[in-house]
This record gives structure tokens, sequence and C-alpha cells, in this order.
């Protein structure tokens, strides 16, 4: 169910915004009942990447709300007139300082009664020194085997984690190639 709060007034005149099925089919729409604009509500995009380093990738630990405490990937969301890859190494850089390059697109996640759609790449390091910034508690470089997959933060997360391990055929710690997805326990 989506958590986010309707919007009551009309950004062009002030009116009163009403919910109003325009159209068979499709879902309600808020339309002012003074100058008949139509607000769409439409979905919200977050670009983020699976940053490798070394056969291992970072991981952000949240210090703010939602999931405070939660581990993610870089990320967040994509400016208005941003290229989508443009953002994901943008977030990447404000919040690890590090610069990548996006090798391939990973996944596009989206549930239903979420306003948000997950755009995941894969990208690799090119420069910098790690670092945690403000948006972030801790940061880790992790194999597959220390995923922590009962930690992390939102369903996008353990999805795009579990298609990369599944879709990559990422190396073990010992060097070895992983014959099968590790899947949350």
């Amino acid at each position: 169910m989506n958590s986010e709060p309707e919007y009551q007034f009309c950004p062009v005149c002030g009116g009163r915004l009403l919910s109003s099925v325009l159209k068979s089919g499709e879902p309600p729409r808020l339309v002012c009942s003074s100058c008949s604009f139509v607000f769409y509500q439409d979905p919200k995009v977050a670009a983020c990447s699976v940053v490798e380093v070394e056969d291992r990738i970072v991981l952000l630990q949240r210090s703010v709300q939602p999931q405070k405490g939660k581990w993610v990937m870089p990320g967040g969301f994509v400016d208005r007139g941003e290229e989508v890859k443009a953002a994901a190494m943008r977030e990447t850089e404000e919040e690890c300082g590090i610069r990548t390059r996006i090798k391939d697109l990973l996944g596009v996640y989206s549930y239903p009664g979420r306003i948000v759609v997950v755009v995941a790449y894969i990208a690799e390091y090119v420069s910098g020194p790690l670092r945690v910034a403000d948006e972030s508690m801790d940061m880790m470089l992790v194999t597959p085997e220390e995923v922590p997959w009962s930690e992390l933060a939102f369903p996008s997360t353990t999805d795009a984690l579990k298609d990369y391990v599944a879709g990559k055929g990422m190396k073990k710690s010992d060097g070895s190639r992983l014959a099968r997805p590790i899947l949350q326990p």
C-alpha cells in the first residue's frame, strides 16, 4: 500500500483536488475542482549501482530513515532531466567518494503499491578513495558469502543483489566461482 500523503490542492490555481476516474480501467486521478487540471501521481525513479571493487561489492549502512541502520548499494533519486546512468554514478560518488563506470544494466525493480521504481546497474571502480558520507553510518566491501541478507534495507536491494550474484557468477573469497546463487536463508 502506498504510504505517501495525498495532495489536497492544485499546483496551478490552489483549488481543491478531488479523486476522479477519468477513463475506464485506469486508476483514479486527482483533478482540480476549479480549473480541471489533472495532477498525475507518477512513479519516482531511483538509480543504484552494484559497485565492484576487487571482486567485492560496496554496501552502505543507512544513517537516515527509512530503514536506518540497514544496508544498501549506493544510490538515490534521479533528478529531473538527468540521465538514469548519470544519476547512478553521481549518487555513488556522493555517497562513497569514488568515480565509477557503468558496465551493464542489472535490472529494473518495482513493487505493487510502491511509488519508487529502482533502476540498478553494475558498475566498476575507476578512481578515488572510498569514504563514508553523511547519509551512511558505515561502509563495507563484501564477497557473496558476506552479504548480510537479513539486514538489507529494501526489497529492491535484496532482489538486485540476488540477480547480481546469480547472473555474474561472482567469485567466492577463495577465488572459485559460484555454481549457483546465494539466496537469503
